[in-house]
């Protein structure tokens, strides 16, 4: 069986570690891409006490309110047609304006005084180079969003922020701030502010402004370069876990999967695993990428090495230093509290963010 379960507790942790370290600031909490593959009906309610969520597209906040969520639902790359416009005003859902369409819709199409579409995040491009206006166009979309009765929150994001010695990071938090004062002192003193994702909650506590936007950290893995998740106090919010299939043993010079490319050294005990790239698991790994094992006897866990390809519907470990306790069904974690989707991410060149995001629809998801 392949299982996907997640810990909401883990999650409601993770918020809480959040909310000591920006503790003044309002919490967005990101929820987009399916809550980071963890799933929005999973995660929703592990975070009641943020004060809204964000999603990437306008299907994403459709499914938050379809679910309940009654709070603010920020949507973080804005309208993409004035119809979506529209909809987001039916249906109470605060939006990024980055560019000019999106402008023109919103003046265009004023929603209701108390609706939550009345607030606009203004996106404000400081270095990043992908979404938001420049120094010279964002005053004026500023004066006219306000004269037309919305109320902004300045935002960007950081290019860098994982990085905390990085250059470009103190350029983006001088550029964000002088505009945040110009248009306090120019427009509205009652402008709001919103730099920091995970990182920069992590990194630059003295910039935490009005809201900031968690994301990786709510779950469980760390977003900064020089401290893991362990040293955050985060806990990973999912297990990834399989079964054991087959179990054998390979002699010494025999080769293991496509390609042959691992070589037996000696006779090897080895166990084959229900688990593979069809599910989510990287195909492209290290050859020092470990799997945890849980023996049947007393339960203990023993790391196992990953031997030979990743392949679709299963992966082949060496259980050799596993003492007793291995057979059919044995439980084995991919990720977890060990190893951590981290170090599996680190091992396949990549980040948590994708392994997490690409998982299949294939395993079974339970609640831990």
């Amino acid at each position: 069986m392949r299982t996907i379960t997640i810990k909401p507790a883990a999650i409601t942790h993770n918020l809480n570690q959040v909310k000591k370290l920006a503790p003044t600031s309002k919490v967005l909490a990101m929820v987009k891409a399916n809550a980071y593959g963890h799933g929005v009906a999973a995660v929703l309610p592990a975070l009641q006490q943020a004060d809204g969520v964000g999603v990437a597209t306008l299907i994403e906040a459709l499914e938050a309110r379809k679910l309940g969520w009654d709070k603010t639902i920020g949507l973080i790359e804005g309208a993409f047609t004035v119809n979506e416009w529209q909809q987001a005003i039916e249906h109470d859902i605060s939006c990024v304006i980055h560019h000019a369409p999106q402008l023109t819709w919103a003046l265009a199409h004023i929603p209701p005084i108390n609706s939550a579409t009345r607030v606009v995040w203004l996106k404000y491009n400081t270095g990043m180079n992908r979404l938001g206006f420049n120094e010279q166009t964002l005053i004026p979309a500023a004066k006219l969003l306000h004269h037309a009765g919305y109320q902004l929150i300045l935002t960007t994001h950081f290019a860098n922020a994982d990085n905390h010695s990085h250059p470009l990071n103190a350029i983006q938090i001088q550029r964000f701030n002088d505009m945040l004062s110009t248009l306090r002192e120019t427009i509205n003193c009652d402008v709001k502010g919103s730099l920091c994702n995970s990182a920069g909650i992590v990194n630059f506590s003295k910039h935490h402004h009005d809201w900031v936007r968690p994301g990786i950290m709510l779950y469980g893995s760390a977003p900064v370069i020089d401290q893991s998740a362990c040293e955050l106090n985060l806990q990973p919010a999912m297990e990834f876990s399989a079964q054991i299939i087959a179990l054998q043993t390979v002699n010494a010079g025999d080769t293991i999967g496509y390609g042959s490319r691992w070589l037996a050294q000696q006779d090897t005990k080895t166990a084959l695993v229900s688990i593979g790239y069809g599910d989510g698991y990287p195909r492209i790994i290290g050859d020092d990428v470990y799997v945890s094992v849980i023996d049947t006897i007393n339960h203990k866990s023993y790391p196992c090495a990953v031997i030979g390809r990743v392949a679709m519907d299963m992966i082949v470990i060496d259980v050799s230093n596993v003492p007793e306790g291995i057979a059919l069904n044995s439980k084995v974690i991919l990720w977890g509290d060990t190893p951590h989707v981290d170090e599996v991410a680190a091992h396949a060149g990549t980040i948590s963010y994708e392994l997490l995001c690409r998982l299949s629809l294939r395993p079974q998801r339970l609640q831990g």
